[in-house]
């Protein structure tokens, strides 16, 4: 019991550190998590999980890659299919096949398997999974169509490369008792339950949005009852045939997701943390599961089967599957490297490795540490690749982290006009296309609707912005903006306007509901529209080595405010009732000052602050 607490208890440790330790540097957080469990694993002997868990290791896993899954599920909007459906469907059906085809192949040929061996390992090596392909895109900006396709192929796939490898196991099991047996004979009885299997998913997936908006379960309950849904159905699902439960909750999560159940919102911090927590855990629990004899099983050939499944197996299916689409061949080209393979492929390939074994396949234990090379060798290629890939491709993303503005106003449109001319991505929102009317005259991007509409949501691609302003006329509805986009931008990033001086009417709203107050004299939107009638300006200064911030304070205007920084990457920096950033040499300074004057000392053409300092814009 101690032991399993301890366990535990480190596990958790070395997988959200490794999370932290890479948002922190920028590595790929699913290398960290490898490094730090086969250290604490086979390297430093920190812990056993198979001897701390037993026989309950296995189902721990299976339920946490169901759950992953299902979350996975619910990112999938059917509506993304309108720009990436044509790969999806192709990448689905045909890159399934030659992909396994090819996988087998490889497998017997190259990496020297057993034929029964090499195909049902060819049918695990299509799961790609969220678990990897995810981090991946949250920490990389790849443009919306790859991203999409990367994204709905993980998912898809990673059940269907588990019935590929039940398919697999199931024939050669029946050959193994029958010598004459068919493969007529089995696949259809595996195609019937994983059709039910999805079946009990959307049905589950129809009682949960019937149930939820109709008040039939409450608040404090709904988490619980989705989730031990999930587990229920996956456990059922898989009581009808092996690896069908996981076709059952994709089915689950993907129908939830397009139902319009408006109650999940409320749930969706509580499924992101879940997935971070599952992930972290699982990853570190199977690399320190890893034995220091299954290396062993490690050949040269091994090598020339990454090497060919790297720059074989998928640039040839990719291309093949994609071969006359509708998406342009940069995109099929970085999809053909992009394929890192995670939890799945490791689960399945240690379950599968056993009953190899008791079937008389010697080559059923090389599956574990094959497996493991895969994940690692993929792993490290594509995540520390994908940016200069994506890059040299030209299907990289907005890479400046972006702003978006919430309430069109004339102070909102001077800031998003000083914004946008130092290089910054923003996006003005507004449900009023008169008070758009100055967004358009000055040539700034808009979006014409209501932001906490749901269909918003899906129109609306937020992953270019990492900082969030909401500045209408009405405090509590910027509150409200601020308080839903938390859990999406960051608490710690999105903004609003403070309380006006001479407001009192939302003096109760609790500082846990308000997004962060900007300018340190925490301005309302009274104040700085009233400021703003007054002919007052934000001005940008730029600092250095020899103009600092002292300098720059000294050179604007006594009443001067600063709202933020801007780092020479881009990262925003507010000023803030609570907190001051710190600024530095290369720091763009933002401020709102009063309009010049005759009083107003102005930089001279020869001094410091005219190199790039003070353009005001009125």
């Amino acid at each position: 019991m101690e032991e399993q607490a301890i366990v535990i208890a480190l596990v958790g440790v070395l997988g959200i550190g490794a999370q932290w330790l890479a948002w922190r540097t920028g590595w790929p957080a699913i290398v960290l998590m490898l490094v730090a469990g086969f250290m604490a694993g086979p390297g430093l002997g920190l812990f056993d999980p198979e001897h701390a868990f037993g026989n309950l290791l296995e189902p721990m896993v299976a339920i946490g890659v169901a759950l992953i899954l299902f979350e996975g599920g619910l990112s999938l909007d059917l509506r993304e299919l309108r720009h990436a459906g044509d790969g999806v469907v192709r990448l689905a059906t045909i890159g399934v096949l030659l992909g396994w085809a090819l996988g087998a192949t490889a497998g017997y040929w190259v990496a020297g398997l057993a034929w029964p061996v090499a195909v049902l390992f060819g049918g695990i090596l299509i799961v790609t999974g969220p678990t990897v392909v995810m981090p991946l895109l949250r920490q990389s900006s790849i443009q919306t169509r790859p991203a999409s396709i990367l994204k709905w192929e993980a998912i898809v796939n990673d059940p269907t490369g588990a019935l590929c490898a039940v398919i697999a196991y199931e024939y050669f099991r029946k050959l193994a008792e029958s010598p004459g047996a068919s493969i007529i004979e089995v696949v259809p009885p595996l195609i019937i339950a994983a059709i039910i299997a999805g079946l009990i998913g959307y049905a589950a997936a129809v009682a949960i949005a019937w149930a939820f908006p109709r008040g039939s379960v409450p608040e404090f309950l709904k988490v619980p009852v989705l989730l031990t849904t999930v587990i229920g159905v996956f456990v059922l699902s898989n009581r009808i045939e092996h690896e069908a439960g996981l076709v059952a909750v994709t089915v689950m999560g993907i129908a939830l997701a397009n139902m319009n159940v408006s109650s999940l919102r409320s749930i969706h911090p509580f499924k992101q943390n879940i997935a971070v927590i599952l992930v972290s855990g699982i990853f570190i629990l199977l690399s320190s599961s890893l034995k220091m004899e299954d290396l062993n099983y490690f050949h040269w050939r091994f090598g020339l089967f990454l090497f060919a499944l790297l720059f074989v197996i998928r640039p040839v299916t990719i291309l093949v599957s994609l071969a006359f689409s509708s998406v342009p061949w940069n995109e099929r080209l970085f999809l053909a490297w992009i394929a890192p393979r995670g939890i799945v492929l490791v689960a399945i390939s240690g379950l599968f490795a056993l009953r190899l074994t008791e079937l008389g396949y010697a080559d059923g234990n090389v599956l574990i540490s094959l497996s493991f090379a895969v994940v690692v060798a993929t792993i490290i290629a594509h995540g520390f690749t994908i940016d200069i890939v994506a890059r040299w491709l030209k299907v990289k993303g907005v890479t400046r982290p972006g702003l978006i503005i919430v309430g069109s106003t004339p102070w909102t449109i001077a800031l998003a006009s000083q914004m946008h001319k130092l290089k910054t991505p923003i996006l003005v929102v507004d449900p009023s296309w008169q008070r758009l009317s100055l967004a358009r005259q000055k040539g700034l991007p808009f979006y014409h609707g209501e932001i906490l509409n749901e269909a918003t949501e899906h129109n609306l691609d937020l992953t270019p912005f990492q900082v969030l302003v909401a500045a209408t006329e009405n405090e509590a509805y910027n509150a409200l903006v601020c308080n839903e986009f938390a859990h999406e931008i960051g608490r710690d990033t999105v903004y609003q306007l403070g309380e006006s001086a001479d407001d009192d009417d939302h003096r109760q709203l609790p500082a846990s509901l308000r997004g962060r107050a900007l300018f340190k004299s925490g301005f309302g939107v009274e104040d700085v529209n009233e400021r703003q009638s007054q002919g007052w300006v934000f001005r940008q200064t730029k600092l250095s080595e020899e103009f600092n911030f002292k300098a720059a304070q000294k050179r604007l205007p006594e009443s001067t405010h600063m709202l933020l920084l801007l780092r020479e990457d881009g990262k925003m920096r507010f000023f803030t009732h609570a907190s001051q950033p710190e600024p530095r040499a290369g720091d763009t300074i933002i401020s709102f000052s009063p309009p010049p004057t005759a009083g107003t000392r102005q930089p001279s053409a020869a001094s410091p602050a005219n190199k790039g300092d003070r353009k005001q814009i009125a």
